[in-house]
């Protein structure tokens, strides 16, 4: 079928307008000079509104509103049709065509082949475009798999910094301290190299955007001066037109016969707005001549379409048996098992199809879309019957042994296992005897623990090194031994806790166990010398494993910068050193004030008191080994080389 066209003028020169053969853009072609290019071609995406002049005005005019990217305004293009006896015709289909055009274009619901009518795909045909949707907006997000594309993108890599304060810190720190052998791009290039998984995160964090909702309950309109004040955006108007294709028949029919600022201040009034809402319509709701035939619209019709495109088992199609088990005769069914009235509880099935509606559009994460749609194979397996199908066949691997007497000759002189054996060396009077005894001993006591063996009420321990005991279950040993080991487990996970979530807000010079008694400012220091360090780290072991001669200067360099570390370590390890006396001598006075004050004296354990010294060279101690480590791997490399060991 060719493209719809009509004869119209454009800024009062005669030509044609026409909708190309994709349908993607429609184009104006005057008719001087004779085989003249289109001088005018819009493509649909940037047309935002289209306007036609009602039937009662003899002159036919078409007036298309097209936005192109960056501009805040639209711009308006005014066609007058000129053809004396089809004009009406002419426009009318190519406004149709235009229409259905560009809600296929803005939608992407409607698939090739299928109705573009309201409501003609169904959720699973819905589910499908979501899935080849997702599949080809996975080629424009490859960036995000791209390792060397996500390392080169210092927009992203600015955004991340700024995003993270920490690692922005860390970034300057390092960028500060670095060798001057080591360039700014090199510096960067390594630093984002080991970060690439951050990067990714937040590329992907940026390019999130918000899913479909319930747009029509998160307008409301307010009535300021008797005036209906109303904000509604584009995209808003495009998610109603998406979530209720009536509302899109309503506007393509009465605009502009209505002005479309009118049209929305009305049907935001309405009793259409109400029952698309799912609220009860009431006798004192105001009416409205235009959208009030609109009311009686079938929902049914719309709903037997989706059912109809949609795949459902017969064995629990309820519809599907209604023609072959009907309930209309006889006795009615309980009052449980009747179909409500949708007048009764409106909200409820229209939110529950207005949800089923938004989530058909989302491609789901756990099914693999190269499977057929329809049923999967957990709910056939839930529905099949079992009771009518024979037994299954046996897939087995047959296991060929030549001689099996090799895998199974544990005893061969007697043919016992090695359990039998075992009991077979018990004296069986023995064993009864002491069954026995257990079974006396449980008789003659309620008291559990008794029963077992243990006795709370013994100042002895069986933890005897004189007696030695084998401990058995309840004892008070294994109790011993229990408790401690969960409170080590405990004590030592609430650490490694919190270690890493630190909240200075509560913190206690004293009793702080997130920074071990470091002050915020040390332990911020601390964090920021462990970050530069262990950057300068990964830079000397990429260039020292990487066997370039070229670098060797650079490891030197790196080997100098690890040494300053150690000397910025140090000077953090004195801070808190001296903090730490401070906070003693501080202790000290005030026991000295108490003794003047009151004359009695106050033991104070001041070894009690963390931090200093010892806390920074216990949590660095892992960084500190490991720049020995790398200082030992330069030297012995140094010495093979025949280097000087003394210069480093």
């Amino acid at each position: 079928m060719a493209p719809p066209r009509g004869s119209a003028a454009y800024k009062k020169k005669d030509g044609t307008l026409a909708l190309s053969k994709d349908g993607q853009s429609v184009s104006w072609t005057p008719v001087a000079p004779p085989g003249s290019k289109p001088a005018l071609t819009l493509p649909l995406p940037i047309i935002t509104n289209l306007q036609q002049t009602p039937a009662s005005n003899p002159k036919v005019m078409l007036k298309i509103f097209a936005q192109a990217p960056g501009t805040s305004t639209p711009e308006t293009h005014v066609f007058s049709f000129t053809s004396a006896t089809a004009a009406r015709a002419e426009a009318d289909a190519l406004k149709d065509a235009l229409s259905k055009s560009i809600q296929t274009a803005k939608s992407g619901s409607a698939l090739p082949g299928t109705p573009s009518g309201a409501g003609a795909s169904s959720a699973a045909m819905a589910i499908a475009s979501a899935v080849s949707s997702g599949r080809n907006a996975k080629g424009e997000s490859d960036a995000w798999y791209d390792d060397s594309k996500l390392k080169q993108d210092v927009e992203l890599q600015k955004s991340l910094l700024m995003a993270n304060p920490s690692l922005s810190k860390t970034f300057m720190e390092s960028l500060r301290t670095k060798p001057e052998s080591i360039s700014s791009s090199q510096f960067t290039s390594q630093f984002w190299s080991s970060r690439v998984h951050l990067l990714r995160a937040h590329a992907i964090e940026k390019n999130q955007t918000r899913g479909a909702y319930n747009v029509l309950s998160s307008i409301k309109p307010t009535t300021v001066d008797n005036e209906i004040k109303l904000s509604i955006s584009k995209e808003q108007i495009q998610l109603i037109f998406n979530q209720h294709p009536l509302i899109n028949r309503v506007y393509d029919e009465n605009v502009p016969k209505l002005n479309e600022k009118d049209f929305w201040a009305r049907f935001f009034q309405s009793r259409l707005f109400k029952k698309l809402k799912g609220e009860r319509i009431t006798d004192a709701d105001p009416t409205d001549n235009i959208l009030d035939k609109y009311l009686q619209y079938d929902d049914d019709t719309e709903r037997a379409k989706r059912l109809m495109a949609a795949h459902v088992p017969h064995i629990i199609d309820v519809e599907g048996n209604e023609e072959n088990h009907s309930q209309r005769k006889g006795n009615q069914p309980d009052l449980t098992m009747r179909p409500t009235s949708i007048d009764r509880v409106p909200i409820i099935r229209t939110l529950n199809a207005l949800s089923e509606k938004i989530l058909s559009h989302v491609a789901p994460n756990d099914v693999d879309p190269s499977l057929p749609i329809g049923v999967d194979e957990e709910t056939f397996n839930e529905l099949v019957l079992r009771d009518l199908q024979g037994d299954p066949e046996e897939n087995r691997v047959i296991l060929n042994i030549k001689d099996q007497s090799r895998f199974f000759n544990s005893d061969k002189e007697s043919g016992l296992s090695a359990d039998a054996i075992l009991y077979a060396q018990q004296d069986p009077a023995k064993v009864l005897q002491s069954v026995q005894a257990d079974l006396a001993r449980v008789s003659s006591s309620t008291n559990l623990s008794t029963a077992i063996g243990v006795d709370s009420d013994s100042d002895s321990s069986d933890d005897d090194t004189s007696n030695p005991k084998k401990p058995h279950v309840g004892s008070k040993s294994s109790l011993s031994a229990a408790t401690s080991q969960m409170l080590s487990l405990i004590s030592a996970q609430r650490a490694q806790h919190d270690d890493l979530t630190i909240s200075s807000s509560s913190f206690s010079t004293s009793q702080s166990s997130s920074t071990s008694g470091l002050s915020p400012l040390i332990f911020e220091r601390l964090s920021l010398t462990h970050a530069t360090t262990t950057e300068f780290l990964q830079h000397f072991w990429s260039a020292f494993l990487s066997g370039d001669a070229t670098r060797a200067a650079e490891v030197s360099k790196l080997i100098e910068t690890l040494s300053r570390a150690m000397d910025r370590i140090k000077a953090v390890a004195a801070d808190a050193e001296a903090e730490r006396n401070k906070e003693v001598e501080e202790r000290r006075k005030k026991v000295q004030e108490f003794y003047d004050r009151t004359g009695k004296k106050r033991k104070v354990d001041y070894e009690s008191i963390k931090g200093g010294a010892g806390a920074v060279n216990g949590l660095l101690a892992p960084t500190v080994r490991a720049i020995g480590v790398a200082k030992k791997e330069y030297e012995r490399a140094l010495r093979e080389q025949g280097g000087d060991v003394n210069g480093v």
